[in-house]
């Protein structure tokens, strides 16, 4: 029997949600309605609609044991971002992970720091320390 495998792939509107879950380790609905309304317009009852969705998918787990229901995400952020990447590296690049690093460096510019993780990160591939 197949195990539900939480889904690594969530749509847009839903990674917004894990997001406000993630700065917030748990949050309650109103919690995620309230930080979302900020940045744009959106209902109570659809993000409440999201969140269902999303424990339905194992995206989200939901605390049933308080009032009101608290929910946290199912997986770890670097988790969920990496299946996301997975996806898109085998989708879009055949699965070349050069092609993808070399498109997003030339999308946009990086800041100074971001160049030195880079090179740092390079360094200690080219090395062998890095898995």
């Amino acid at each position: 029997m197949a195990s539900k495998e939480p889904a690594l792939r969530p749509t847009e509107a839903e990674c917004k949600i894990l997001d406000v879950i993630w700065n917030k380790k748990t949050a309650t609905v109103r919690d995620v309605f309230e930080d979302l309304s900020q940045r744009q317009t959106i209902g109570h009852t659809t993000v409440l609609k999201f969140m269902q969705i999303m424990t339905d998918k194992g995206l989200l787990v939901r605390d049933t044991a308080v009032r009101p229901q608290v929910y946290r995400a199912a997986r770890p952020k670097q988790e969920t971002q990496q299946g996301l990447l997975r996806s898109l590296l085998d989708r879009a690049f055949r699965g070349s992970p050069g092609d993808l690093v070399l498109q997003a460096l030339t999308m946009q510019r990086s800041s100074p720091e971001e160049i030195d993780e880079i090179r740092k990160l390079l360094d200690e591939m080219e090395a062998g320390s890095h898995k």
